[in-house]
Order: structure tokens, then C-alpha cells, then sequence
């Protein structure tokens, strides 16, 4: 008996503590941001120490894009002119990105989102956590 309530109580805890994302936090994700760990659809988790690349999303509504750039030592950044389109729409109480290349098309669910983090999980399970850039600040 102690243990069917335990695990109740232990289930109620963990659907409490999660917190729904809203349209108005979906303006977090402008800026620039950096993977930080990804873990994949077999548990194993990878660390990011340094990342040569960024992205850069931008957001309209809920449309926006995101691309690859490069930050140098300058506080500048070196970017082509390639940008992955997405669209973001609610899907029950999930936000979902669906992107559009010429050469692929696939969708991430959003699945937790602050001024300084959000991850996103792929169709193929692998969890990609971001944290927000900050320039490396090298002073003479």
C-alpha cells in the first residue's frame, strides 16, 4: 500500500514540477546560441567543451531562421548566406519547429526554453541542449 502511494505521489511531483511553455517565451530564442550537450535516443550523453560554429536563430512570430556563424576574436562573425527556414506550431501543449531545405525536411519539439537555455528533441529522439552564447572577451 505505501508503495502504490509513493509512487503516486512521486508521479504527481514530477507532472507539477513541469512547466508549459507559452508563445511569449518563444522570443527567448532570438540571438546567438551554442550546443552544450546532446543526448542521444540511446542515453549516451556528449559534451560540448568548445564549439568552432554557432547558431544564430531569429524569430518573427512564428516563423524565423537560423543559421551557422563563426565567431572571431574581433567580436565579429564570419556567416554565409545559407539559413534553415522553420515554422513553429502548437501541437497539443508542445511547440513544434518544422524546418524546410532543398534538401531535407524534418521537425524538433521544443522542450524547455529560458533566457539562457532551451533544447530541443529530433524525430530520431537525440536531445540537443543550447545555452546562450557569450563572446570570448579576450582584453590586452
Amino acid at each position: 500500500m505505501i508503495k502504490k502511494i509513493s509512487a503516486v505521489l512521486f508521479l504527481f511531483l514530477i507532472t507539477s514540477c513541469s512547466q508549459k511553455i507559452t508563445e511569449e517565451q518563444l522570443s527567448h530564442l532570438n540571438g546567438y546560441w551554442e550546443i552544450e550537450k546532446v543526448t542521444l535516443s540511446d542515453g549516451q550523453k556528449k559534451e560540448y567543451k568548445v564549439n568552432e560554429t554557432i547558431d544564430y536563430i531569429e524569430l518573427d512570430g512564428l516563423k524565423g531562421f537560423r543559421k551557422k556563424v563563426k565567431p572571431t576574436f574581433s567580436g565579429t562573425y564570419i556567416t554565409s548566406n545559407d539559413a534553415e527556414l522553420f515554422s513553429i506550431y502548437k501541437k497539443e501543449d508542445q511547440f513544434l519547429f518544422t524546418y524546410k531545405t532543398e534538401i531535407s525536411e524534418w521537425t524538433e519539439t521544443l522542450k524547455s526554453i529560458s533566457k539562457d537555455k532551451f533544447s530541443v528533441t529530433s524525430e530520431d529522439n537525440i536531445t540537443y541542449f543550447y545555452k546562450r552564447y557569450e563572446p570570448i572577451n579576450i582584453s590586452k
